[in-house]
């Protein structure tokens, strides 16, 4: 079996309301993505020795997560104070993008690789890199 993996950066706006710490204020991170998925060598063909083409990678990548989570403001549809905020950037025309739960690290990973699978790729591994020294691993 073998992995390959690609990194990705984006920007992205939360809050974590109800937090006991100053995340509960609107802030940013710049986050590094990276995606680990697994599987045998392609036998033959224009993808011959390859698990998957890095290109395909990274154009499923920014389809189902970058395009919908890079500079935006991430919030949790179940917090009606983080509803309000989303509102409120959505009349001035800025970008939003709802998850059912709350916009942690932890979260985030969980989601981008609930997401990815469901789009086909073998994911083996999300590490969501938060800030430069702290990151979230989630695996199945």
């Amino acid at each position: 079996m073998f992995k390959i993996a690609k990194e990705f950066s984006f920007d992205m706006a939360h809050m974590l309301d109800g937090h006991d710490r100053k995340c509960k204020n609107l802030h940013g991170h710049t986050y590094t993505l990276q995606v680990e998925i697994q599987g045998e060598l392609c036998e033959s063909g224009a993808k011959g020795g390859m698990v998957m083409d890095y290109s395909d990678l990274k154009s499923a990548v920014k389809t189902h997560i970058l395009d919908k989570m890079d500079h935006a403001f991430l919030y949790d549809l179940t917090s009606e104070k983080e509803q309000k905020v989303a509102q409120l950037l959505n009349t001035l025309d800025s970008k939003t993008f709802g998850l059912p739960t709350r916009t942690t690290a932890e979260q985030l990973a969980k989601f981008i690789f609930d997401e990815l699978t469901a789009q086909g790729l073998p994911v083996s591994l999300i590490r969501l890199w938060e800030t430069p020294t702290s990151y979230c691993e989630y695996t199945s």
